[in-house]
């Protein structure tokens, strides 16, 4: 066990978690991705409970330590504006290219074990679909993640205001609200679809350097040190503030349980799911200070690919289910929790698969590109 006090494998804990919610949300729907329209209030019960305790965490969890580590990068190695985005540029970009050409063709199987093979073929042999998918990371339901955080990292000499004035982490939010404000207002008018998604990101990205300037104030109470005492009362308040966002969030899970459709996010149930992420965070690190074990640690250096690699997992799950006939035989709730007990395991160990081949494991941040390896080895050959 590691002793207490021992400051980050509370970090990697947080990690830890925020990729088994990230698997549960996805675990959660029918097979297009819906709360089960066609199922009873009854039988929607359970699904629509695992999704609520999942979106605990989340995709913007996952924007919320990223962004910590940078400030963590930032502050202790000071690099210049070039080298810092070029690293992660390497760190994110170059994997991202891949999983998106590997979803983008992969998800061919699952078309046609779902009988829409044809018109998905006609969507990729356009190239504005190949455009979205390296752009916006539409290649699967889950890649919006990397380029959206890349193009976050570029605004961090913004979010370095917060390692200087850490009360300029109270603006996540004023962007948080920009933000649905800008959104509420592109799905108001009538423009193409595609067009509308690039303007939405953009929104986003904006609205998202709030959780930098957030990541970056923390990150600056943390280094200065918190007294055990102080960490307590963070913590206790981080789970009153959870518990009150997890409240406001009720309306939104009320109605994807009585309509069986997830509304749109307005008001406080979009303030809560979004400000979430932050309030879990201060759990974790308010509990810095407690025994944690160093298995967390081994655990979280999967994360990351476990993040890319499970939506492979659920649709072979998915196909499998429905080839074999299972399918009609499930309720909702067999169906999810067997989703997410075969998903999670199966998830990361082909993410250890992956780690353990040299010529695989950089695809989940692992290890240097081939190129990378090769020119290393030509260096010291030469």
């Amino acid at each position: 066990m590691s002793a207490p006090g021992s400051r980050m494998v509370w970090f990697d804990a947080n990690r830890v978690c925020a990729a088994a919610g990230v698997v549960l949300i996805h675990s959660t729907t029918d097979f297009a991705g819906r709360p089960f329209p066609d199922a009873t209030v009854g039988e929607r019960a359970v699904p629509v409970l695992l999704r609520s305790i999942g979106e605990f965490s989340g995709s913007e969890m996952f924007f919320f330590f990223s962004l910590f580590l940078m400030a963590m990068r930032i502050d202790r190695h000071r690099p210049s504006y070039r080298d810092a985005i070029l690293t992660q540029a390497q760190r994110l970009l170059v994997p991202f290219a891949f999983w998106t050409v590997f979803y983008g063709l992969f998800r061919l199987v699952k078309a046609q074990a779902f009988n829409y093979a044809p018109q998905y073929l006609e969507q990729i042999t356009q190239l504005k679909t190949w455009v979205a998918y390296f752009l916006l990371g539409k290649s699967q339901y889950h890649m919006h993640f990397l380029p959206t955080l890349f193009a976050i990292f570029l605004f961090y000499p913004v979010m370095r205001l917060a390692l200087r004035y850490p009360i300029l982490g109270v603006l996540l939010f004023a962007t948080l609200g920009a933000m649905d404000h800008v959104q509420t207002f592109l799905y108001s008018i009538d423009i193409a679809p595609l067009a509308r998604d690039y303007l939405v990101r953009i929104a986003k990205v904006w609205g998202y350097i709030g959780y930098g300037l957030a990541a970056f104030a923390l990150y600056s109470l943390w280094k200065d040190g918190l007294p055990r005492g102080e960490t307590r009362l963070i913590r206790r308040g981080a789970f009153y503030l959870v518990s009150l966002a997890y409240l406001a969030t009720l309306p939104f899970f009320g109605h994807a349980l009585l309509q069986g459709q997830f509304p749109v996010r307005s008001g406080w149930d979009y303030y809560g799911h979004f400000l979430m992420p932050l309030l879990i965070f201060c759990i974790f690190m308010g509990s810095q200070f407690s025994t944690w074990s160093p298995k967390w640690s081994r655990a979280a250096k999967y994360t990351f690919g476990v993040y890319l690699v499970h939506p492979l997992i659920i649709d072979l799950f998915d196909i499998a289910v429905i080839k074999t006939g299972l399918a009609g035989m499930m309720t909702p709730s067999v169906l999810v929790v067997s989703r997410f007990i075969v998903v999670l395991p199966a998830a990361l160990a082909l993410s250890m698969l992956l780690e353990r081949i040299r010529l695989t494991a950089w695809t989940i941040g692992l290890g240097p590109t081939p190129w990378a390896r090769n020119r290393a080895q030509g260096t010291a050959n030469g």
